[in-house]
C-alpha cells in the first residue's frame, strides 16, 4: 500500500509538472522595445508620453498633445506597426 501511494504521488507530480510546462508558455522576446514603441507613436502623434503599457503583444502608448488631447496609440510589439489610435 505504501508503494502504491508513493507511486501515485510520483505520477501525479510528474503529470502536474508536464501539464504546467505545456500550459504556461515561455517568455518570448519581443522585437520592439518600450522605447521604440514610444518613438514610433510620437512620430505619428507628437505629444508628451503619459504612460506605456504592454498588453499581450501590443504596447499602449498614452500621450498628451499641445491641444490638451489625450490619445492612446496601439503599437504592435512584434512589427512596430501602429494598430489603432483613440
Amino acid at each position: 500500500m505504501k508503494n502504491y501511494i508513493k507511486t501515485s504521488t510520483l505520477v501525479f507530480t510528474l503529470a502536474v509538472t508536464l501539464f504546467s510546462s505545456a500550459v504556461i508558455p515561455a517568455e518570448t522576446e519581443l522585437s520592439v522595445t518600450k522605447q521604440q514603441a514610444v518613438k514610433i507613436a510620437q512620430q505619428y502623434y507628437p505629444g508628451r508620453v503619459l504612460a506605456v503599457k504592454l498588453k499581450g503583444n501590443t504596447y499602449q502608448v498614452k500621450t498628451l498633445n499641445d491641444r490638451g488631447e489625450v490619445r492612446i496609440i496601439a503599437v504592435d510589439a512584434e512589427t512596430g506597426k501602429i494598430l489603432s489610435e483613440q
